[in-house]
Parts: structure tokens; sequence; C-alpha cells
């Protein structure tokens, strides 16, 4: 851990967070509040429901930050149609990324057919967008055992996505896990990894980016880049 601490800097850190806002009762001063945030301090994205896609798009208008669409959030059971509409509406309300949970039945069945359809077509849609939007397929790594998540992460990497994310951070089995980490980085190495759900430290996220995630997930972003700059490390 101290290694990592040495080689990164706290804008770096912050250049990995996906400043996060998907509370069913967010308003429309939060979301602006959560722009004004990921502005200052740097984040990557700002990942929010599609009800507020359009305007964080339009508060974050010439800057470097990005905004995520979420589809299927939390259950991801919408059909694929479902899918491929949501994330056609986030793209052009003005995301560059997508967060879509993956159908869990058919990682829980091992229905590849399935699984791989449905990734393609909303990749599909992403792929079309000039520039190309990122895919981030959230597998809901807490509730899977060892088994579906090996079989949920190839089928992402045979499919071409770019991020395998490990969690929703609303399913009651938990969130991101540094072993689980590092199982989609020995499983799938030609995706990108997201770790979300749970993060709410300076130290949590430096585990989690050691273990080889290349993004952080967090609605704790300000807090963990606060802690990182004084040392306040926890």
């Amino acid at each position: 851990m101290a290694d990592i601490e040495c080689k990164i800097s706290d804008k770096e850190l912050a250049a990995c967070i996906d400043h996060t806002l998907l509370n069913a009762t967010a308003t429309k001063e939060q979301v602006v509040q959560l722009c004004r945030d990921a502005q200052t301090c740097g984040f990557h994205t700002v990942c929010v429901n599609g009800r507020w896609v359009a305007l964080a798009a339009e508060l974050l208008a010439g800057s470097k930050v990005c905004v995520a669409g979420v589809v299927s959030l939390p259950l991801g059971a919408d059909s694929t149609r479902v899918k491929v509409v949501q994330a056609k509406e986030a793209v052009f309300s003005g995301a560059g990324e997508i967060d879509m949970v993956a159908d869990l039945a058919a990682i829980i069945e091992g229905d590849s057919k399935y699984l791989c359809k449905q990734l393609m077509a909303v990749l599909k849609v992403c792929r079309e967008m000039k520039p190309a939007v990122i895919l981030k397929v959230i597998i809901e790594s807490a509730a899977l055992t060892a088994d579906q998540k090996i079989f949920a992460c190839r089928t992402a990497q045979q499919v071409g996505v770019d991020f395998i994310k490990t969690s929703t951070g609303l399913h009651p089995a938990g969130g991101a896990t540094v072993e689980d980490v590092k199982m989609i980085k020995e499983t799938a190495p030609n995706c990108k990894i997201k770790a979300a759900g749970g993060i709410k430290t300076a130290t949590r996220a430096l585990e989690m980016l050691a273990a080889g995630a290349q993004r952080i997930g967090t609605s704790s972003g300000v807090k963990i880049i606060n802690e990182f700059r004084t040392g306040g490390m926890q």
C-alpha cells in the first residue's frame, strides 16, 4: 500500500474516480453540486441516473469531466430491447460512458447465448457513436459464486466490453473486494476494471487500485481526496 501511495499523486487519484450519485431521491441541487465537486477535484466522471444525464452534460460541457449514465440499475433484469433504448437515450443526452448492469439470471444460469447477445447489443450502440462511448458492465460480484464470476468475466471479455465493474453498490450482498478485483484482472486481462460499492476511504480506494482497478466508483470522492491530501488515511 505504501508503494502505490508514493507513486500516485492526488490529481492522478482523482482522475481514477467516477463521482457517483444514484439515489432515487437525488435532487437537481445535489446533481449541480456533484458536478461542481467533480470539476474542482478533477474527477474522471460523474455517474448519474438517466433522469440527470442531460443536466450533468450541460453543466460539464467544455470541461474534462465525462458523464456516465446507468442502464438497468440496480437489478439488471430489463430486456435487451429496453437496455438498448436506455443506452441510446443516455448517449443522446450527453453520456460519454455507460454503466450497465448485466443480466444476473443469465450469469447464474450460465446462459452464454443470452448474455452475449445482450452485451453485444448494448456495445453496438456504444461503438456506433463518434467518438465511441465506453461500456462498463456491472456483474454484481458479491452476489456470485467463484464459477459464476469467472463465467461473467470471460463472457464480457469475449464480447469486448471496455470495463468490468464489480458492483452496483446497492445489492445487499455487498460491494467491491480486493479479491474480486484481482480475480477479474486474472480472468479478463483485456478488460479494464471499475471497483465500486463500499469504497469510502482513501486507503480503500488505493487498495483497489493496487489490486488492478483503473477506476473507482464512489459517492465519497471528495472525502477520499481530502483524506489523501491531508494524510488522514483510514
